[in-house]
């Protein structure tokens, strides 16, 4: 009996490395914290986006009920200048939900750009790793009143910390992905049929380290509304009159005896979004890491 032809030796070394298998995305999904945590962050984004529907108040309308308790067409009562304290909580939420998809992104693709770069030569590896020491010595709310400083308090100064602060955590991932594979039998294979280096980083060696960049993507996620809390609260990030989380608990500190909601409100929003991220983060790792 005559073997079965085989398969080129080109076309095996060039086919993209396997992405993580459907089983291992199911196995950690469906974790009971990766479901809790999804659903969790389904419906605070939901309730974001669906502010206009979910309230009928103008998040910067004021009025003459200041520090009312809930109740009274006030779900959440209002805040020292009348404003419904229910409806800017809802477009807070929104601020994180545009914080988390726009900055947290960018800052991924960046990163792991960069650290793939690490793998092309001996000495570009060497600059990008003192300059991600340098990135990762700044906490983020040291970053985050840099850029303040720089460009002003606001949203824009939050993305670009949120962005900054996830650079290096994701291009010192990439980089360890491209240094653990590159010596391994199947880049030499490849290598040594012809597979350029741009290809054999990108169809091959990245690939194999997409697991810990998806599950640290869950935790950066949780990384960036806690940031923005973090700025807000201090006056470097959203200001007032605009709504945010982290604004919002600022404001409330004197006012929690007449209104305690008033502190509540945020407070659980911004919990929701940080645990939520986490769950989902911890039902990623069971799935993509453990083998």
């Amino acid at each position: 009996m005559t073997a079965p032809p085989e398969a080129p030796v080109s076309a095996v070394m060039d086919a993209p490395a396997a992405a993580p298998r459907r089983g291992q995305w199911r196995r950690g999904l469906a974790t009971p914290s990766a479901r809790i945590g999804l659903a969790a962050v389904g419906l605070m984004y939901l309730a974001g986006l669906a502010a206009p529907l979910l309230t009928g108040h103008d998040p910067e309308a004021q009025s003459a009920h200041a520090l009312l308790g809930p109740g009274g067409g006030h779900l959440l009562g209002t805040d020292e200048y009348g404003r419904d304290l229910w409806a800017r909580v809802l477009y807070g939420i929104r601020v994180d939900v545009l914080v988390t998809v726009v900055a947290v992104p960018i800052g991924a693709v960046l990163g792991t750009a960069l650290g793939v770069l690490c793998g092309a030569h001996r000495w570009v590896d060497l600059v990008l790793q003192r300059a991600f020491d340098v990135m990762l010595a700044f906490t983020a709310l040291i970053l985050g009143v840099t850029v303040a400083a720089i460009i002003g308090p606001g949203l824009p100064a939050v993305l670009i910390t949120v962005a900054g602060v996830n650079v290096p955590l994701f291009g010192r991932i990439a980089r360890d992905a491209v240094m653990t594979q590159r010596d391994l039998d199947y880049v030499v294979a490849a290598r040594t049929v012809g597979v350029g280096p741009v290809r054999l980083l990108l169809r091959h060696i990245l690939p194999n380290g997409v697991d810990a960049l998806v599950v640290q993507a869950a935790l950066s996620l949780s990384l960036a509304v806690f940031v923005e809390g973090a700025m807000s609260f201090v006056g470097i990030g959203v200001r007032a009159p605009a709504p945010s989380l982290g604004s919002l608990l600022r404001s409330s500190v004197n006012f929690l005896h007449q209104n305690p909601a008033y502190a509540i409100g945020p407070m659980i929003a911004v919990t929701l979004l940080v645990v939520a991220f986490n769950l989902v983060a911890d039902g990623l790792g069971k799935g993509l890491l453990k083998r």
